[in-house]
């Protein structure tokens, strides 16, 4: 019983002397495919962070489809940061209180500290001769997507086909409408979330071509090699951006506010910038984007700003309940 009693006196000592090296803890509540970004950003900030000030930090992440993560910050999940791929998945946060309204002013570039693009994954050789948009929606093709409800993902790629549709000779909403039905039709399911989709496309081999951002090829290519797989980029994709915000009811409860607001501010100091650019995001330092230019190729993009007026805007007309979405799914 004494020796017990002594194991697990040792182990209690072992957690908090494990505990008590980290000053403070935060947890960072990311999209899908965002797990590589912040496994490596992470260090860069940790050593930042200590030649600074001294403290040592312990820095966790949390991933999932955007909209699911925002739910589960909004039902109680403390995170101290939020970085997503769709802005309006910020707002739902700003709606509920947790973060400001004025988010978007915290940080430059709209709070976007990078960018990316949607481009289409092919199997070698690219078998089925896919090229653009329109070439997804033709009989017999498979297309491997995220949840369009759930996932910034979806979501991008389902405004991208969209805004192509529009710029089509004689292209109008209900001609876009028809066609990104036609392009749903060829989803036989929906993913959970991006990775979730690359895992159904590479790993259970199941269809033709993966829609996802720029970045997650690098992704494919280190886990399954460059010679299994194509990158398409397409004639007209969206500008995606990644918004950033610090969860104010949880730092403040926590008393972190000052650590997570320097945890994202770093994402544009040069080495977070070279980290997003080693990770094939975009970055918005100029030159950053010019040393990898190869990184990099020129493609045609527009912003949701641009063709839809805006994220919310985006949201209510097409993803909302009863929006386009629901339409072409209940068609579906």
């Amino acid at each position: 019983m004494k020796s017990l009693r002594l194991t697990v006196s040792s182990l209690f000592l072992a957690l908090a002397s494990a505990t008590a090296l980290a000053d403070a803890t935060l947890l960072n509540a990311s999209y899908d495919v965002a797990r590589d970004v912040y496994k490596d950003y992470n260090p860069l900030f940790q050593k930042y962070w200590k030649a600074k000030t001294g403290e040592s930090l312990e820095l966790k992440q949390s991933h999932a489809g955007s909209t699911k993560q925002v739910r589960a910050v909004a039902d109680g999940l403390e995170a101290d940061v939020v970085t997503m791929n769709q802005a309006n998945d910020v707002e739902f946060l700003a709606d509920k209180g947790l973060v400001a309204k004025d988010w978007a002013k915290k940080f430059p570039n709209n709070a976007s500290p990078y960018t990316s693009a949607m481009v289409f994954i092919v199997r070698k050789g690219n078998p089925k001769a896919l090229k653009d948009w329109g070439d997804l929606a033709a009989a017999g093709v498979q297309v491997i997507i995220p949840h369009p409800k759930n996932t910034g993902n979806g979501r991008n790629t389902y405004l991208s086909a969209w805004a192509w549709a529009l710029r089509q000779p004689g292209g109008n909403d209900a001609k876009a409408q028809e066609f990104v039905g036609k392009l749903l039709k060829n989803a036989p399911l929906f993913a959970a979330g991006g990775r979730d989709a690359t895992t159904t496309f590479m790993q259970r081999r199941l269809g033709d071509v993966l829609i996802t951002f720029e970045s997650e090829a690098e992704m494919i290519a280190k886990e399954f090699g460059k010679g299994e797989f194509e990158v398409i980029h397409p004639s007209l994709t969206m500008q995606t951006e990644f918004p950033v915000a610090v969860v104010d009811k949880v730092v403040d409860k926590k008393g972190t506010r000052k650590q997570a607001t320097a945890y994202l501010e770093y994402l544009w100091s040069k080495e977070g910038q070279e980290n997003a650019a080693q990770n094939y995001l975009r970055p918005r330092d100029p030159e950053l984007l010019k040393k990898y230019a190869a990184f990099f190729p020129p493609v045609k993009t527009f912003t949701v700003d641009e063709v839809f007026g805006g994220a919310h805007k985006a949201f209510v007309t097409h993803f909302k309940d009863g929006g386009s979405f629901d339409q072409i799914y209940v068609a579906k």
